[in-house]
């Protein structure tokens, strides 16, 4: 097949274009490098797999280069994004154009020169807002839904809260919407914090990896809010099987929307991470506290029983494994993780 994977140097991308190219196809990596740790992992991907191609460009305004990638494609992987609440709100028309308008550019492509192909949309939680009105108890050391023991279903209204959650929500609605007016055979999945080795955490966005990496770093980190807030955490490997399980039921999944998380039985306070840090370490963490960040919910879990009944995925990979894993990716790469990331 020919796999066009747009944001295919970043985390999830790249991991995408790894596990493509490694089953033998034909894989267009497509980025603007905007990210740190993207130029890294393209040549990553270049040492393992020659054959892979790399084009620099931007889904923003590169209408022609777009076309081209996705030409006769079998696949498309929607990657491409800013992907943090706090830079949208310092700069929301950057956000806007990239997520919204850049998803936009990247249908209409797909609609002109791929119509067949089976496109797949990183949407986000973010969509659902605060969530203010779904009742949250306090269990001590974290946050849980007072009446959604199996999270949040698919059915939850939209209810965009800042410039991020309005650009993806955008995106969202319209890589939905084409596959009923135009007949694309899109996905839309709404994840819920991916993480994993190769993911170049930041403060700011990709929590798990950057509470990793500062702690074996030994820098400061600080939690905003009161660190009982609660999350479903996704290892990439469980992801990337979301994808492909789901492709392989196309006539199932076309058109559909999907919350993928680790869902009621994969979940973390921001708590319970610091002390799972701190025995996998074997050393104490101290964060500093903040006050709480625009739109941040206190708790979202992800309700995954369509995804379960729709095509038999569920996830593998514990947190705890899981963290393990990405501190011994981290530990391995230090060198790497200090020139990118400063640390």
């Amino acid at each position: 097949m020919k796999v066009a994977v747009f944001g295919g140097a970043g985390f999830i991308g790249g991991h995408v274009c790894a596990r493509y190219a490694e089953q033998g196809h034909d894989v267009v990596a497509f980025d603007n490098f905007s990210r740190k740790g993207a130029r890294e992992n393209a040549a990553w991907l270049g040492e393992r797999h020659p054959r892979l191609a790399v084009v620099e460009g931007d889904i923003r305004s590169d209408h022609r280069a777009l076309d081209a990638c996705v030409q006769d494609a079998d696949l498309v992987f929607h990657m491409a994004g800013q992907v943090a609440v706090t830079t949208s709100v310092k700069d929301p028309r950057d956000d806007f154009e990239t997520n919204a308008a850049g998803t936009f550019n990247l249908l209409e492509a797909v609609r002109r020169s791929a119509p067949r192909a089976i496109m797949l949309y990183a949407s986000t939680n973010k969509v659902y807002g605060k969530m203010e009105h779904v009742p949250v108890v306090d269990q001590g050391s974290r946050y849980a839904y007072a009446d959604c023991p199996d999270g949040i279903a698919e059915t939850q209204p939209l209810d965009f809260y800042s410039p991020y959650g309005c650009s993806k929500g955008c995106g969202d609605q319209y890589v939905h919407d084409y596959a009923r007016i135009y007949g694309l055979n899109t996905i839309v999945f709404r994840q819920s914090c991916i993480y994993g080795t190769r993911q170049y955490g930041i403060e700011d966005q990709g929590w798990v990896a950057w509470f990793t990496i500062a702690a074996l770093f030994g820098k400061q980190i600080t939690i905003y809010g009161d660190g009982k807030q609660v999350r479903d955490v996704l290892y990439i490997d469980d992801l990337l099987d979301a994808y492909q399980m789901a492709i392989n039921r196309i006539d199932v999944a076309r058109g559909r929307i999907y919350n993928i998380g680790g869902g009621p039985a994969h979940t973390l306070s921001l708590l319970e991470l610091i002390a799972l840090l701190e025995r996998e370490l074997d050393r104490p963490i101290a964060p500093l506290f903040d006050d709480w960040r625009p739109g941040d919910q206190q708790v979202y879990v992800s309700d995954i029983r369509r995804a379960q009944e729709q095509f038999g995925w569920e996830p593998r990979v514990d947190a705890t494994h899981g963290v393990r894993k990405l501190a011994a990716w981290a530990r391995e790469n230090q060198a790497l993780l200090a020139r990118i990331l400063g640390a």
